[in-house]
């Protein structure tokens, strides 16, 4: 039996919200997407004990922004979740991180809808750990760790090598944490 790695359903559900995010029905990644529903997603940023960021390259067979860098962890919440939830639920998925309290996972801010977060709100979160991270391969193409000024030039540089939600949420990082 050949193994087959999806990076992503379209039959998954996902919670429709108002501009106020207060879920107003559900519908499937598909339809969602395709009608440009506001929904939900959680970014966090894993940060080890050194002040470098662990970012994730998406793997190519991601349905958005295939083969760019983004956040730590990124994920959309699935109907009838938490972003607190979802965001465990990812690491866990994404990068093999099961979250214990000594990782301080802690909410940083919300991002409104927009085009560049794909019509979601965002809760952006970051957490410390030095790893080693398991990646799934699906959604994965690799990782690595950098500095904040080394992401910061990156984004200066060479901008379309990174998400448009990560463009936009790093700044706002920077500057709540202060790195």
């Amino acid at each position: 039996m050949d193994l087959i790695l999806t990076a992503q359903r379209d039959d998954e559900i996902f919670d429709v919200v108002n501009d106020r995010d207060e879920v107003t029905g559900q519908s499937t990644r598909k339809e969602v997407h395709r009608q440009r529903l506001m929904h939900r997603s959680i970014h966090a940023l894993v940060f080890g004990g050194d002040g470098r960021v662990f970012l994730q390259k998406r793997s190519m067979l991601k349905d958005s922004s295939p083969g760019k860098w983004d956040a730590s962890c990124s994920g959309h919440v699935d109907g009838g979740e938490h972003y607190d939830a979802a965001v465990v639920r990812e690491l866990g998925e994404e990068i093999g991180l099961v979250v214990t309290p000594e990782h301080g996972l802690e909410p940083l801010f919300k991002l409104p809808p927009s085009l560049d977060t794909g019509w979601e709100f965002v809760w952006v979160y970051r957490l410390r750990s030095e790893g080693p991270f398991v990646l799934h391969p699906a959604e994965i193409e690799r990782g690595d760790w950098f500095t904040a000024d080394d992401i910061t030039r990156g984004m200066a540089e060479r901008p379309l090598e990174f998400t448009r939600p990560f463009r936009l949420i790093w700044p706002r990082v920077r500057a709540a944490i202060g790195v």
